[in-house]
Order: structure tokens, then C-alpha cells, then sequence
């Protein structure tokens, strides 16, 4: 069994393409390699080793990816968001007890000046543009109190090499610790249920400080000797021109950005013809079963739908590439760790009986850093809880249900907000939709919705209220109904149910 990142990128033959961008000539396997080595070198020169916290603050490219993997080989790498403001880089660098900060050379993210008022030592990442893509330097003032550090080299399987922290909607976040075999395992896990092998090529559009950018979009298909095709981030405009220029086998996204290139894929007939996918991926949140037989429609490809979550560092479920059985409206099968389904007091439960989903395996965090209440809730009976609730039918596949904390409570009446949003998907004006609750004075909960329609369209909310309503009983009518441009979303592209009706002052 391969217990190192590193072990994992020395199969590839040198020459193969490991990471490429737009205009730029491709880094190959053996410059990757000997990047990780000289970067780890370099840090551990700086007096920065095995398991210190090294906070990545880089746009999205190939040298974030490079710089991600590189880390993540022999130091704990931080990736953070680097549209955070100040308040924000002084939490998170704070929390985590960064030792660094990687910033670009020239860089003006206000990362910078908190490093400094926190003692924080500032490495700029230098791009070597003659080098391949994603290849760099760091350079660090010298510090004349700085010695070696004690423990250099290649994480051990138990070392932490990647921190992130959970996205924090109904509390403060929680630090996350991965350890180098949690991220082997994932690594692993992706590869295995893609059946990567080196004749891929991924066009990455995720955000790269994001765990499914992170692990799916880079470390799984690098794990393979597959080369990995590094945008600036999302685009809609711009996805088919890189897909040409990429010549991809598959891309990865989450729900939103998938409604968005659908939208544009009519007019981008003859480049997706030019360059057949063998599959679609998506996760970080449900997909409408109507756009993804639009997806598969226009693509030609099978849509994969997969569940993943920080603590699992990534995927848990997936479903499968055909000939196997893909089940649109579920996340698949077990794809990594054991899959439960658990009653309130901890019992497992039969197939067909809904409750909260449950994971174990090697992939999962050994359990939130300082935060002792946090884990006395997270674990049962050596079981994580994901906070999901769902079901498992007889052949296996886990269907979705709710987030028990996104479940609308009217009244005692409990309501699935995606029972919502599939319904009005339905209707033939709609795009995109999220419902959730509102606070309703005497019920708790009322049910609302924010729907975005389609193009040239029109609808009341009367109408949309009725058309509901010829489906779900009375109570699960959405009371109000939002029509909006676009859908407020996360950083990561997630629709955020929780806390939206305040966001939106609702209630």
C-alpha cells in the first residue's frame, strides 16, 4: 500500500504531462517531482518541517496546485481563500497556528500585513515561467535566529499534511486536520472509482482552496500519472475556449457551474464534439436530475454524481462509471469508506429506513482539532457523523434526504428543502432554484424559495405556488417565493440554504 504523496507521483513515466494551464507549455512528471523536493527542502531550511502549518494564500493556476501538492508532501498546507478580508486572515492564520505564509512575489492580499502583526513568516512563491507550468521558487527574507528543522523530509503516514476548516454557517468553524493517509486513501479512492490512467487529461475549474478541487480535481488524477489542464477558476464564458485548447477527458464541478456551461453549451456544439469527455463529474451539493439528462444529453457522456464532505477528505459515495448502474437523484455506492445509515440512539439501520448518514475508513479525519465537544457529537460508536440525513436502497445506493440542520421544522411538520427544489425544477420557466426556511413568528419555520428562470421566461409567484402545490401537500408550499438574477452561493460555488433567509432579511 502506498503511504506517501510522494510515492504516489514517482509512477509516472518523467515525460508525461503532469500539470498545464492556458498558453503555457506543460510541467512534466519529473519537474513535479523535483519541485516537491526542492520546495521541501527550502522550507525545511527555513526551519519550517513535518506537521507546521503553512498558510497558502494563491490564485487559482497551476502554481497553487503545484505549490498545494508540494506541501502537502512534507509540511501541514493551510490553503485559504484569497478573497478572505483582513478580519478573516487573522482568524484563520491565528487558529491555525500558522508557522508561514505562501503568498505570489508582488501580491497585495491583506495576508500579508496580518502575517506581520502576527509574527508570521511571509514566503514568496516566485513563478519560474520558462519552467513548465506551475513551476516556482520560493524566496524568503533571512531570519538570522533560523535553524533546520528538526523533523524534514517526506510526511509520515500519521503526519497532518493538510488543514482546512468547515465552512462555519451555524457556528464557529471547526479546524480540520488530514493526515498524509487520509489524503493518500482519498487519492486512492477518486482514482479507483474514475478509473484514471494516463491518457486523462481533467480541466480544472474548481476553487483550490476547496477540498473537491484539492483532492478530486488534482491530487486523484496526478495519483494516476493523468495531467491536470489548471484554470484561473470558474468561467463560464471562457470554458469552452480552454476546453479546446485542453482537449479534456472529463471535468469535475458542482451543480452551479454545470447549470451555467449547459446554458452555453447550444452554441458550443462543434468544440465538444472535437473533444468527446468520457465522463462528467459532480458533487459539493445535489444535482437537479433534469440538468444532469440535459448534461448527458449535450455531452454525450455519462454525468457521475458523487458525496463528499472536509471531513472525509472528499468522496464517500460515488456512482459508477457505466456499464455499472448510475441512479440519477442518488449519490452512488460506498466509494472509500463504510456507509451507514444510524437512528437518533446510535443503531444502525436496515436498508430502506432513513436517518443520518454515518462513514468509517481511512479517509476520514481522526477528529477536529481542540475541540473535545465537537468530537463527543462528531463520532458514534467509531462511526463520523455527517450531519445528512438519507437513505439506502437494496442495491446499495445512498439517496440524500436532507442536512438535518437545513431540515424546515413548520410547525413540527418536517420538510426536505431538495423535495422543494426538484419540484420546481420541473416547471418549465425555472433554471435554478434553492428553497429553505424562513422564520415564521408562531410555526418556527415557514418553507421559501430563490428561483432564477430560465432566459426569456416569465412566471409569477402565484404560479409557482400553484404548480407546487398540484404535487406536495399544503404545508410544503413555499410561502414566498424570491425571483433573482443569480443564486447567492458560497465561495466554493455551494448553494448555502443555512442562514440565507437572513441574508436575504426574511423573517
Amino acid at each position: 500500500m502506498t503511504s506517501s504523496l510522494k510515492d504516489l507521483l514517482g509512477d509516472a513515466a518523467a515525460t508525461a504531462p503532469a500539470l498545464s494551464a492556458p498558453g503555457r507549455a506543460a510541467l512534466d512528471y519529473a519537474g513535479l517531482r523535483a519541485l516537491v523536493d526542492a520546495t521541501l527542502a527550502g522550507l525545511n531550511g527555513l526551519g519550517i518541517g513535518r506537521n507546521d502549518r503553512v498558510a497558502i494564500v494563491l490564485d487559482n493556476g497551476p502554481e497553487m496546485a503545484a505549490c498545494f501538492v508540494a506541501c502537502a508532501c512534507g509540511v501541514a498546507s493551510a490553503p485559504l481563500n484569497p478573497a478572505y478580508r483582513a478580519e478573516e486572515f487573522e482568524f484563520y492564520l491565528s487558529d491555525l497556528n500558522a508557522k508561514a505564509l505562501i503568498v505570489a512575489q508582488g501580491s497585495t492580499t491583506p495576508a500579508i500585513a496580518v502575517a506581520q502583526k502576527l509574527g508570521v513568516r511571509v514566503i514568496e512563491l516566485v513563478p519560474k515561467l520558462d519552467g513548465g507550468a506551475g513551476s516556482f521558487a520560493l524566496a524568503a527574507a533571512p531570519e538570522p535566529s533560523t535553524r533546520p528543522a528538526a523533523l524534514g523530509g517526506i510526511a509520515e503516514p500519521d503526519d497532518i499534511s493538510m488543514v482546512l476548516h468547515t465552512s462555519g454557517t451555524t457556528s464557529r468553524p471547526k479546524i480540520v486536520p488530514l493526515s498524509q493517509r487520509n489524503l493518500v486513501a482519498s487519492a486512492l479512492h477518486i482514482r479507483n472509482t474514475l478509473r484514471f490512467t494516463a491518457a486523462d487529461r481533467g480541466l480544472n475549474i474548481m476553487p483550490l482552496f476547496h477540498i473537491h478541487g484539492l483532492i478530486a480535481g488534482v491530487l486523484a488524477p496526478l495519483s494516476a500519472g493523468s495531467s491536470v489542464f489548471c484554470t484561473p477558476g470558474f468561467n463560464a464564458l471562457k470554458f469552452f475556449g480552454w476546453m479546446d485548447e485542453a482537449a479534456p477527458t472529463w471535468y469535475t464541478a458542482v451543480p452551479t457551474m454545470h447549470q451555467a456551461i449547459v446554458g452555453r453549451a447550444g452554441k458550443n456544439r462543434e468544440v465538444i464534439a472535437r473533444h468527446p469527455l468520457r465522463f462528467l463529474r459532480s458533487s459539493s451539493s445535489s444535482m437537479p436530475p433534469q440538468v444532469i439528462r440535459e448534461l448527458e444529453e449535450v455531452f454525450g457522456a455519462p454525468l457521475v454524481e458523487a458525496y463528499g464532505m472536509t471531513e472525509a477528505t472528499h468522496q464517500m459515495a460515488s456512482n459508477p462509471l457505466p456499464p455499472a448502474i448510475r441512479k440519477p437523484g442518488t449519490v452512488g455506492i460506498a466509494a472509500g469508506p463504510e456507509i451507514a445509515i444510524m437512528a437518533p440512539g446510535g443503531a444502525l439501520l436496515a436498508r430502506g429506513e432513513t436517518g443520518e448518514i454515518v462513514i468509517r475508513g481511512p479517509n476520514v479525519t481522526a477528529g477536529y482539532e481542540s475541540n473535545p465537544g465537537a468530537n463527543a457529537e462528531a463520532y458514534s460508536n467509531g462511526w463520523f457523523r455527517t450531519g445528512d440525513q438519507g437513505v439506502m436502497d437494496a442495491e446499495g445506493y445512498l439517496s440524500i434526504t436532507g442536512r438535518l440542520k437545513e431540515i424546515i421544522n413548520r410547525g413540527g411538520e418536517k420538510i426536505s428543502p431538495r423535495e422543494i427544489d426538484e419540484i420546481l425544477m420541473d416547471h418549465p420557466a425555472v433554471a435554478q432554484v434553492v428553497a429553505f426556511g424562513m422564520p415564521h413568528p408562531k410555526l418556527g419555520e415557514e418553507v421559501a424559495a430563490c428561483v432564477v428562470l430560465r432566459e426569456g421566461q416569465q412566471v409569477s409567484e402565484r404560479d409557482l405556488q400553484t404548480f407546487v402545490a398540484g404535487r406536495v401537500a399544503d404545508y410544503k408550499v413555499p410561502a414566498k417565493i424570491l425571483f433573482m438574477d443569480e443564486i447567492p452561493k458560497g465561495a466554493t460555488g455551494k448553494l448555502q440554504r443555512i442562514g440565507l433567509a437572513q441574508k436575504l432579511g426574511l423573517g
